[in-house]
């Protein structure tokens, strides 16, 4: 082997084969740029036609990925590298990565689904998987749910339709399921009326449907009274709140007590 004239081809084969190299790399991080920029636009244009945000942004996750890969493809066409044979492979390697990734492809799956029928929509609170939040993003792959105290969670896409879906959002009204426990000596209509009282003293119980006063159940300690009034969505926690707060003071003010758990213990001599 003439080592010296290996050498001596050395600078025009660094020189080639790098201007590739560096072209190529070029090639990519334009690309990638350019894929974003155009992603950022498409978003907008949604946006300012008043495009659903959760269709925004699963469109906007799969268009990334698409003009990524298209990118990558070009990248690799610069190196010299046959794109048909690498494509080839690139669906050999697909196919197998696929049955390999079945729950990925599933929660590719289910994404399309919530994107397509929404049951759930970004800013909707809902409840699936154990979990309840508001939706801040639906991707191809997971949705995020931004919890009341803040917290950050990630449910696959699976996973928020194989089980029931509870969405809070939907309905304007929501209707407060409350049960007092009153002593077994208190006066039960004098209850009732101080319940129907205070529901519609707040302007926040809605007159239509009509609040629901009974008697729920005898209980092993108490009559439990069942207090349903209707409200709107957004009120529904205050008015939780202030509720309760307000039938311990008027039960307290009319000599209603509420019992609680007590263990009487005899002694037998």
């Amino acid at each position: 082997m003439d080592w010296t004239a290996l050498i001596a081809t050395l600078p025009g084969l660094a020189l080639r084969y790098g201007l590739n190299i560096l072209a190529a790399f070029a090639i990519f991080l334009i690309g990638k740029w350019v894929a974003r920029r155009m992603v950022t636009l498409g978003r907008r244009v949604m946006d300012r036609r008043g495009f659903d945000p959760t269709v925004v942004g699963f469109v906007a996750n799969i268009a990334f990925v698409v003009l990524l890969t298209l990118v990558i493809i070009a990248a690799l066409s610069q190196l010299g590298i046959p794109t048909a044979q690498f494509i080839a492979i690139i669906g050999a390697a697909g196919l197998a990565i696929g049955l390999a990734l079945q729950g990925s492809l599933s929660n590719f799956a289910s994404g399309v689904l919530l994107v397509s029928f929404r049951p759930a929509r970004v800013g909707d609170y809902i409840e699936t998987a154990g979990t309840a939040g508001t939706v801040s993003e639906i991707t191809v792959f997971s949705t995020t749910l931004i919890t009341p105290d803040r917290r950050t969670i990630t449910v696959p896409n699976s996973k928020v339709l194989d089980g029931p879906l509870v969405n809070y959002t939907t309905s304007e009204t929501r209707r407060l399921d409350l049960v007092i426990g009153i002593a077994y000596d208190a006066d039960v209509p004098a209850a009732k009326a101080i319940l129907a009282r205070l529901c519609a003293e707040d302007e926040r119980v809605l007159p239509e449907p009509v609040p629901q006063i009974g008697v729920l159940r005898l209980g092993a300690s108490s009559v439990d009274i069942a207090l349903r009034p209707w409200v709107a969505s957004k009120h529904y926690w205050p008015l939780h709140f202030d509720l309760h707060e307000r039938i311990k003071r008027e039960f307290d003010a009319n000599g209603i007590g509420i019992p609680f758990p007590q263990l009487d213990v005899h002694l037998d001599r």
